[in-house]
């Protein structure tokens, strides 16, 4: 099949989050399943300094609302895949990726990154079984394909494919904000004056597939689908969830260059001297007795600190080190500078984000939390698993489609559901027990997890199928 991949960012090109290891591997995955996949997204600044690219086709314009747009498309071939880039400096040529700054939109820009996809897959004559767009900056796609006089007749044979890998970010912003579009075109989501662009899309793609089941049911109801439940519910036949994968050589304790030793499933020496190195470097007391607590993420709500911040300090009580990195809201770092500054001897927050950091957290923590609110997939608790690190973790979205409990035989983590400070209190002391307890059923639930494997192979002949029965 032909398969035109639309997304925001692209690992090893420009990568701002976890989209972007989707937007790489993915469409790797479906073309080694044999699959024509052809990927488009902004040249941005940091796309143009990385890649100096001369244009492949000739200037493209789209004239719409009165107004008309002179692109560039430019092209590369990034690990077998053509890659093209459309080039709109006005909207693409700066530092951030979606910074919103007084003279364009987010919603406006990526609105016309839509349009202008479309319009370049047409100009070097790609038509695809396939749309596949990835949230609401590529959502508006899904609504073009079929109602733009300027593409529909192109992808009037185009099935198309939204995923949903946060409905938190809806691109929500004025009609009159976004002059891309037809300002009286039927058919938009739009509500008192104002483009939902996620929502849109969810009305027009043949198939919705958020990144893994659980969190295909929560966006179907009023608690968890931050507001999309009414076009979900309206549009749930076409709705099915489809769990990420995982970059299996990105993320290998048998050989990862940032961690101190390596080690496997079969020979789990090195994870001594792994746990041995994040003490060193988080300058934590080198102690193979006391068991470490790792963190990597943003530091926010959403990542579980509404619960963990009030329990923090009761967690510090019991012989345990913290490592935490991360970067996020003011407020929770400024608590968690504080508390570290406390607890010198147990707990370090380091206010960044490098790899190295996160890689050796992984390698180096007996466990892993994620106490999310919500978590639409979630990679690292995949990467824990690998690692030998115990996720503990609450039971929503990919989370519980990834966690067995430890309650069962093939448990490979800790899981609590109730939403409450007090409920990861109590997981964390029941996982800090059992390893202190019953050393043989902690080293097998070690075993389960590192034997888990959550492959993007696996996820491309998910996405395959779907494509087929489209």
């Amino acid at each position: 099949m032909k398969i035109l991949f639309l997304i925001s960012e692209v690992e090893d090109i420009v990568k701002t989050g976890g989209l972007a290891d989707v937007g790489k591997a993915l469409p790797l995955a479906l073309s080694e399943l044999g699959h024509d996949v052809k990927i488009i997204l902004p040249y941005y600044q940091a796309a143009e300094q990385a890649f100096a690219l001369s244009n492949c086709i000739a200037q493209q314009i789209i004239f719409v609302n009165g107004r008309s747009y002179a692109f560039d498309v430019k092209s590369i071939n990034f690990n077998g895949i053509e890659v093209y880039f459309v080039d709109y400096p006005e909207y693409f040529a700066h530092e951030a990726l979606y910074a919103i700054d007084s003279k364009v939109s987010n919603a406006e820009k990526f609105t016309f990154f839509s349009l202008a996809a479309l319009k370049s897959a047409e100009a070097i004559g790609f038509k695809a079984d396939i749309l596949h767009t990835n949230d609401w900056h590529t959502s508006m796609a899904c609504y073009f394909a079929k109602h733009s006089p300027l593409s529909y007749e192109f992808f009037a044979q185009t099935k198309s494919v939204l995923t949903i890998h946060n409905a938190a970010f809806q691109g929500v912003d004025k009609l009159s904000n976004v002059p891309s579009v037809d300002q009286v075109a039927p058919g938009m989501y739009i509500e008192n004056g104002h483009l939902n662009m996620l929502k849109t899309g969810l009305l027009y793609a043949d198939k919705i597939c958020p990144v893994s089941p659980t969190y295909a049911q929560e966006i179907s109801t009023p608690l968890g689908s931050h507001g999309i439940d009414d076009v979900i519910r309206q549009r749930i036949s076409a709705v099915e969830g489809v769990l990420n994968g995982c970059d299996y050589e990105q993320w290998d304790p048998a050989t990862d260059e940032y961690i101190a030793a390596h080690f496997s499933v079969d020979d789990m020496r090195g994870k001594a001297a792994c746990k041995r190195d994040l003490q060193k470097t988080f300058k934590l007391k080198v102690s193979a007795k006391t068991p470490v607590l790792g963190m990597v993420c943003r530091t926010t709500l959403q990542k579980g600190f509404g619960y963990l911040m009030p329990v923090l300090e009761s967690i510090l009580k019991h012989d345990v080190q913290i490592a935490l990195v991360g970067t996020g809201q003011q407020d929770i770092t400024q608590q968690l500078h504080a508390i570290a500054n406390a607890h010198p001897n147990k707990f370090v927050f380091i206010e960044d984000f490098k790899p190295d950091y996160a890689h050796k957290v992984e390698a180096g923590a007996d466990f892993f939390l994620m106490p999310s609110e919500f978590e639409p997939c979630g990679l690292n608790q995949m990467y824990s698993l690998a690692y030998g690190t115990i996720p503990i973790v609450r039971g929503i979205g990919g989370l519980k489609d990834t966690i067995t409990d430890v309650d069962s035989a093939d448990g490979t983590g800790f899981i609590f559901y109730d939403p409450s400070p007090e409920a990861l209190l109590s997981v964390v002391r029941k996982a800090l027990l059992l390893r202190l307890e019953d050393k043989k059923r902690f080293a097998q639930i070690i075993t389960n997890g590192m034997r888990k494997k959550f492959t993007w192979n696996r996820a491309a002949k998910e996405y395959e199928a779907i494509y087929k029965h489209l």
